[in-house]
């Protein structure tokens, strides 16, 4: 088994890993799904679907739980339809949508990543305190942009503030939180009153407003909608049917890309120059890694670092970084992940 196990993992640095995929002879299809479903043993599936979906060529980051699977990847084009056969094969993942990216980019995974978690979504809720199944009511593009303009109605932005900060629904409640379970309760307490007023949540692609809907809806809202597999869904609905976009900027992505924009406006501030951005990067240098926002100017200025001193230790020949970073100390209990996004709004 261990050695079995030891083949169920990527063996190829990320520098081949991203050469090999420079000079592949086919273009990828980047998309994302989820589905909420009970999978009783979320590590057997693991190893079942690394096994299918390395034969494929698939790449991407996917979370396994007892309540479902939260999957964001790229695969050949010439084998997307072989796996979505694949998928669909099993009857816990059939028909479930598949929400193919605005915009699509090769390098948007180098890897396949397939982790188990306890939840897919981490919300910090009980398991009574609210029922996932219980959800709001789905609204397309045209609906949504139809009740969202009624005077009454609220549109929260469900997702994080640096992903709200290159782009949102125009008059959205943005919650300044870095993480979902940290946003459901500033929720719960900014729309108290308006429990019989229509509340629109939205998300990137649906998944955290499923939850989301069905806390609000255990807490007594009685009018809570949810947009329609997310921004993705909604950018392609919006094109097709030749409607208005009332998103406006960028839709923040987890993967390489960082970003798909939606429509030209520019709603992000340089994190330097404080100039209009909106563009996200991660700081070079690696003991540092700081995800924010840099113009192109900035860029230059700062050899894409956040700051002099860090451009400083990126110039380092690569043995005096090596030494640097195993020399770093984190705290213990520390929130890492909220030290390494730095936000400004415009």
């Amino acid at each position: 088994m261990g050695n079995e196990l030891h083949e169920l993992r990527n063996h190829i640095g990320k520098a081949d890993a991203l050469e090999r995929l420079n000079h592949e002879p086919f273009r990828r299809v980047v998309f994302s799904f989820y589905r909420y479903v009970i999978l009783d043993d979320p590590t057997a599936w693991r190893n079942k679907l690394f096994v299918e979906w390395s034969e494929l060529g698939a790449f991407g980051r996917i979370y396994l739980a007892s309540e479902g699977i939260n999957a964001q990847m790229s695969v050949p084009e010439p084998n997307f339809e072989a796996f979505r056969a694949a998928l669909y094969a099993h009857a816990e993942f059939e028909e479930v949508p598949l929400k193919i990216g605005v915009e699509q980019k090769d390098t948007a995974f180098w890897k396949l990543t397939i982790k188990v978690r306890k939840q897919i979504v981490a919300d910090g809720l009980k398991s009574e305190e609210y029922d996932v199944t219980d959800v709001g009511t789905h609204l397309g593009a045209r609906q949504w942009n139809e009740l969202s303009q009624k005077p009454e109605t609220t549109v929260v932005d469900m997702r994080n503030n640096y992903e709200s900060a290159i782009g949102r629904f125009e008059g959205a409640l943005c919650p300044d939180v870095f993480a979902f379970r940290e946003g459901l309760p500033v929720v719960l307490e900014t729309l108290k009153g308006k429990e019989d007023t229509e509340v629109l949540l939205y998300c990137t692609g649906g998944i955290r407003c499923e939850k989301a809907s069905a806390y609000l809806r255990h807490n007594g809202f009685k009018k809570v909608y949810q947009l329609h597999g997310g921004i993705i869904d909604y950018k392609h609905e919006v094109d097709r049917e030749g409607l208005p976009s009332r998103f406006k900027g960028v839709n923040f992505v987890f993967d390489n890309r960082l970003g798909e924009r939606i429509t030209d406006d520019v709603l992000g501030v340089c994190y330097q120059c404080e100039g209009a951005c909106d563009s996200y990067v991660n700081c070079r240098n690696e003991q540092c890694n700081l995800l924010f926002i840099q113009c192109a100017s900035c860029q230059e200025k700062f050899s894409g670092c956040c700051s002099v001193e860090c451009a400083g230790v990126a110039s380092l020949p690569e043995a005096e970084r090596v030494v640097l970073r195993k020399g770093r100390k984190v705290p213990k209990n520390t929130n890492v992940f909220r030290t390494r996004i730095a936000i400004k709004r415009g």
